[in-house]
């Protein structure tokens, strides 16, 4: 049980490091107007990028054990659906690392960009987003598909969860801050540049709740 407990901490902190690090890389005031060929950056500082860089790289591993702590919530239920939950969770952060450890090289390139004839630069910027950029794009998708999986799992029952647990699968959290950071702008430049970690943040959160309460209430959980 205190493994459990512990690896969902480490989950947490990764949302934190990994959160800091990306809000360092991406925010700016401008960031909601300036997103074509990833002009926000010329607005970031280039100590802020080269910050936020090593804070995501290092935070990025606890992702990792937040994952195996969510497996270890859900396999009492079914453990072939919980090893697809951790596998899909390994492999969306394996997928989402190779792209955030991209984001400041693309910045300081859009830093240099008077360097460069327009032609070259386009050249680059659309190199970075047909081999780069598109991982954002599946690491999207393979959330969406854990999400699934997670949401069948605890409607299975005898996972470590309440069902109500269900609600608040990956993806819909997701979602929901999406909608609210785009009908609320002035919140949405804080939060749309961090959106994964905020939704992870909160996932593992809830989930550390579920497991302190049910630890209270039945001391043979291990």
């Amino acid at each position: 049980m205190q493994l459990t407990k512990n690896l969902g901490y480490l989950g947490l902190l990764g949302a934190i490091l990994v959160g800091i690090g990306e809000f360092y890389l991406h925010y700016s005031p401008h960031i909601l107007d300036s997103a074509t060929d990833y002009e926000f950056f010329k607005f970031v500082s280039l100590e802020n990028l080269t910050t936020g860089h090593f804070l995501s790289v290092i935070g990025l591993p606890f992702y990792f054990a937040g994952y195996i702590h969510i497996y270890r919530m859900l396999k009492s239920g079914n453990e072939t659906l919980a090893r697809i939950v951790l596998g899909l969770g390994f492999v969306s952060f394996a997928i989402g690392g190779v792209w955030i450890g991209s984001r400041a090289s693309i910045g300081n390139i859009v830093h240099l960009k008077g360097a460069f004839d327009a032609v070259n630069y386009q050249n680059i910027i659309d190199n970075y987003t047909n081999h780069l950029e598109v991982l954002v794009k599946a690491l999207r998708v393979v959330i969406a598909v854990l999400s699934i999986v997670f949401v069948i799992a605890i409607l299975k029952g005898s996972t470590y969860y309440k069902k109500w647990m269900a609600i608040f699968s990956p993806i819909a959290i997701l979602l929901l801050l999406v909608i609210l950071g785009k009908l609320i702008p002035t919140i949405g430049k804080y939060l749309l540049p961090i959106l994964m970690n905020v939704t992870h943040f909160i996932l593992f959160s809830l989930s550390l709740y579920q497991l302190n309460k049910l630890t209270k209430s039945n001391c043979n959980v291990k």
